[in-house]
C-alpha cells in the first residue's frame, strides 16, 4: 500500500506506515477491509496527503487562512505557535469550522485537515501580552470572521517526515516559520471589543461572546491566542486545552442557570446514529446531574485488541466535580450540548448520555465530533416515557451493548435502578 502513494511523492518526502494491526494490514493492503472498518484509515489519510502535495518542495506560498491558528502544548510554558494556511486562495472557512462538518464525508474532513499547513515558532506563553509583530498578527488572524489572504515563508520545506497510521487524528504538515504576512483581516468586532477590554475576566469574555452568538469554535480559537482576560494575566493556551476550557466554562455557567428551572416531568429519550457511532441521551425528571459514557467496540482506537466492548464514563452530581474527568474533553463537549438544550426548554434534569463507537468508524476526528453530534441529536423530538423501565426498553432496541453492561458502570443507572428515592417512598406512603 505504501508503494501505491510514495511513487507519487517527491524523493524528499519520507512516509512511514504504522498500525497496531500490522500483520492484518500486510494481508489487507487497504483493499479487503479485514479490520472491519468502513474505510481503511491508512488509505484514507494517504489519499488526503497525496491530494495536498502541491505545496511540497516549496518554502513559501500564498493562501487563504480559514482563518486558523494553532498553539502546541509540548514544552509548555514555551510552546510552538503559528498560522494554519492551505496552499489555495478563496473561501476556505469550512476547513476550520467544525460546526459545519456534520453531514460532510469523512474523506472531506480529513482532506481539510491535511490541506492546512502549519507554520510554527517557539515562544513563551506570556508573549500573548508582551506582543511582538508576529504574535499581534496571529491574534488579529484569530479574531477573523472570514478567510484571510496570507503569505507564508518557511525555514525549510514542510512535511519532512510524515507518519500515516490508523490511530492518530488527522493533522496537516508543519515547518518552522520564517515570515508571515496577512494582507487583510475582517475581524469579528464582538471579539475585538473584548480584546481591548483589559479589565474583563476571561470567563466573562467567553460568556459575553457566546451570548452574542459567536460560534464556540471561534471563541476557542481566540482563547488559545490569549485574547481574553485581564491584561496582566493573558497567556497563550494550547489549542487542545482551549477547546476543553471553553466547553467547560460555558457549560458550567449554563448549569447554574438551568438549576433555577423546574425539572422535566417525563423521561425523555433521544437517539442518533452517525458515521458508525450511536448516541443516546436519557433525561430523568430529577435535579441536575450528568454522566457521559462511551463504549468502544473491539477494533476501535481505544480498544484495538479486546474481545468485547470497553465501557467507560464520568459523572457529576448536583454539586459538580472537582477533578478532571478521565474520559477527557468529550465530557465537557457533551455537557455543553446538554445544557444548551436544557436552557432552551427552561428545565433541569438528571442526564445520561451514551455513545457506542463501532469498529467501522475509521479514526478519531476530535472533540468537535461529539459536541456537534449531541447538539444535532437534541434538535429532534424525543420519545417520552412515564418511567425509566419503559425508557430503557426503548433504548435497548437501539444500542448494541446490553443495558446491564451500561448499568454496571453508570452511577445514574445504578442509583435509579437499585435504590428507591425518598420522594418515591413518600408518594407510596401517601397512597396507603
Amino acid at each position: 500500500m505504501r508503494d501505491r502513494y510514495t511513487s507519487m511523492l517527491p524523493e524528499s518526502i519520507k512516509v512511514r506506515v504504522a498500525s497496531k494491526a500490522a500483520s492484518l494490514c500486510l494481508l489487507c493492503r487497504g483493499g479487503r477491509r479485514l479490520c472491519g472498518k468502513a474505510v481503511c484509515p491508512i488509505d484514507l489519510k494517504a489519499r488526503a496527503f497525496v491530494k495536498n502535495i502541491n505545496v511540497v518542495d516549496k518554502k513559501e506560498f500564498v493562501g487563504s487562512s480559514p482563518p486558523s491558528v494553532f498553539v502546541g502544548r509540548f514544552g509548555y510554558p514555551k510552546v510552538f505557535v503559528g498560522p494554519m494556511v492551505p496552499p489555495m486562495l478563496g473561501d476556505t472557512e469550512i476547513m476550520d469550522f467544525p460546526e459545519r462538518w456534520i453531514g460532510e464525508r469523512v474523506e472531506d474532513i480529513v482532506s481539510y485537515r491535511y490541506a492546512l499547513i502549519r507554520g510554527k515558532f517557539l515562544v513563551p506563553i506570556e508573549s500573548a501580552r508582551t506582543g511582538g509583530r508576529l504574535i499581534e498578527t496571529l491574534q488579529e488572524l484569530a479574531m477573523g470572521v472570514s478567510a484571510a489572504d496570507t503569505e507564508v515563508q518557511f525555514l525549510k520545506v514542510p512535511f519532512g517526515s510524515l507518519i500515516i497510521d490508523d490511530n492518530s487524528q488527522p493533522f496537516g504538515p508543519s515547518a518552522p516559520l520564517k515570515h508571515f504576512e496577512v494582507s487583510s483581516v475582517k475581524v469579528d468586532h464582538r471579539i475585538e471589543k473584548v480584546y481591548y477590554d483589559g479589565d474583563l475576566r476571561a470567563g466573562d469574555a467567553v460568556m459575553d461572546l457566546y451570548a452574542k452568538g459567536a460560534p464556540v469554535s471561534k471563541i476557542q480559537r481566540a482563547f488559545s491566542m490569549g485574547i481574553f482576560g485581564t491584561r496582566r494575566n493573558r497567556r497563550l493556551v494550547p489549542t487542545r486545552w482551549s477547546i476543553t476550557a471553553v466547553d467547560s466554562v460555558i457549560s458550567q455557567r449554563l448549569i447554574e442557570e438551568v438549576k433555577s428551572y423546574e425539572t422535566v416531568d417525563k423521561y425523555l429519550v433521544f437517539i442518533h446514529s452517525y458515521m458508525h457511532n450511536n448516541f443516546v441521551a436519557i433525561f430523568l425528571p430529577r435535579k441536575w446531574a450528568f454522566e457521559w459514557m462511551e463504549a468502544w467496540f473491539p477494533g476501535t482506537f481505544w480498544n484495538p485488541s479486546s474481545s468485547s466492548p470497553s465501557v467507560i464514563g464520568d459523572y457529576e452530581s448536583y454539586w459538580g466535580r472537582t477533578n478532571y474527568p478521565e474520559i477527557g474533553g468529550c465530557y465537557f463537549a457533551t455537557r455543553l450540548a446538554v445544557t444548551e438544550f436544557l436552557r432552551r426548554i427552561k428545565r433541569q434534569a438528571t442526564v445520561l448520555v451514551m455513545r457506542e463507537i463501532m469498529p467501522e468508524f475509521p479514526l478519531p476526528l476530535g472533540v468537535w465530533f461529539v459536541r456537534e453530534n449531541v447538539r444535532s441529536m437534541l434538535r429532534y423530538k424525543p420519545a417520552v416515557f412515564e418511567d425509566l423501565r419503559s425508557a430503557l426498553l426503548y433504548v435497548k432496541k437501539f444500542m448494541r451493548v446490553p443495558i446491564m453492561r451500561w448499568a454496571e458502570r453508570s452511577v445514574i443507572l445504578k442509583d435509579s435502578m437499585l435504590q428507591r428515592r425518598i420522594d418515591e417512598y413518600i408518594r407510596r406512603v401517601d397512597l396507603l
